[in-house]
């Protein structure tokens, strides 16, 4: 029996969290005793102690498997999204941006504590960021709350590698996934980061020679991280067979996808000045899985992420400034 066209184009699971900006001096970060630059776990307390030391700020919602819809629904495709939230103002602003994006989003907020996932980010006069992340109730999402059917309603299954640390939206990946491959629909997997290949990498391992991932999303270090190549070509030749679709992002070396036994490699998009790198990944994938979903060719998918990319590391923040269905007009 058939299954029925799928209603979205891209469903994701992924962190909900709010990116809390806020303008500072140096001194500040000085005196916090915060790592310049980088980036920071924290806990409950740090959270409240930090926030209330930040200046007048800015709430806009982030998240790496949000940011690709944001870029994904703002170059026209259907996309939902799963992440869990607190019931209190961040988890409000959350669920207002992502849906305000045109993303449809059900999951229901989650009464007490631990509060809403935010990231505290310190702007300095020379526009370096110094992050603090709090991932709060993003952690606690529940197999239950997966609405199955509009899972199997998605053309694609859209996964954020960071949400696979907890053990409750691990679970719910995984039931997310069996209900993907039951309705015939796509599973596309981000690995996130290398720290998080190291503490889950054979679970990655077991899925990819299991067939349960369809597009896999990586950077060079994650590649070399999930095969132990640190060879790119040799890294590439050992996971492109198990893979029907490989994405490698090499930031100025531009990409590679790997599919069919075949290899394609589109440049980085050449731009006046890099500002931000934060969130290239997330809109590369955004603009590869636009072309996928309209059933481009693979060297069109990567040129659309590449061009996506390219406008938000022009500036400040992970989520388009400009219209990109008419960027990618002009470029494409």
């Amino acid at each position: 029996m058939s299954q029925p066209a799928p209603t979205l184009d891209v469903i994701a699971i992924g962190n909900a969290i709010v990116d809390v900006m806020a303008p500072c001096e140096d001194a500040l970060i000085e005196e916090l005793g915060l790592v310049r630059g980088g980036m920071t776990l924290i806990d409950t307390d740090g959270a409240r102690d930090l926030y209330a030391r930040m200046g007048q700020a800015t709430e806009i919602s982030g998240g790496s498997a949000a940011n690709t819809l944001a870029g994904l629904a703002a170059l026209g495709a259907q996309c939902g999204f799963i992440g869990q939230v607190a019931d209190d103002q961040l988890g409000e602003i959350f669920a207002h941006d992502i849906r305000a994006g045109g993303i449809a989003f059900e999951t229901a907020a989650r009464a007490g504590d631990p509060p809403t996932a935010r990231c505290l980010i310190f702007v300095t006069p020379d526009g370096q960021r110094t992050m603090n992340t709090y991932l709060g109730a993003s952690q606690f999402l529940p197999a239950e709350a997966l609405n199955l059917d509009t899972i199997a309603s998605a053309q694609v299954l859209y996964l954020e590698g960071y949400l696979w640390d907890p053990e409750e939206p691990r679970a719910a990946m995984r039931a997310a996934i069996e209900a993907a491959r039951n309705a015939g629909r796509k599973v596309a997997f981000t690995l996130s980061d290398a720290f998080v290949i190291n503490r889950h990498g054979d679970d990655f391992r077991a899925m990819i020679d299991a067939g349960q991932i369809d597009i896999l999303f990586a950077n060079e270090i994650e590649l070399a991280t999930l095969t132990g190549e640190q060879d790119f070509d040799a890294g590439i030749a050992a996971l492109a067979p198990k893979v029907p679709v490989l994405v490698v992002t090499r930031s100025e070396h531009g990409a590679v996808a790997a599919t069919g036994g075949e290899i394609t490699h589109v440049p980085a998009e050449p731009i006046e000045k890099v500002v931000d790198t934060t969130g290239a990944g997330d809109l590369f994938a955004a603009g590869f899985l636009f072309g996928h979903v309209r059933g481009m060719d693979v060297a069109k998918c990567l040129r659309l992420g590449a061009i996506c990319a390219s406008e938000i590391i022009s500036h400040m923040g992970a989520r388009p400034e400009v219209d990109l269905k008419q960027l990618v007009a002009e470029r494409g």
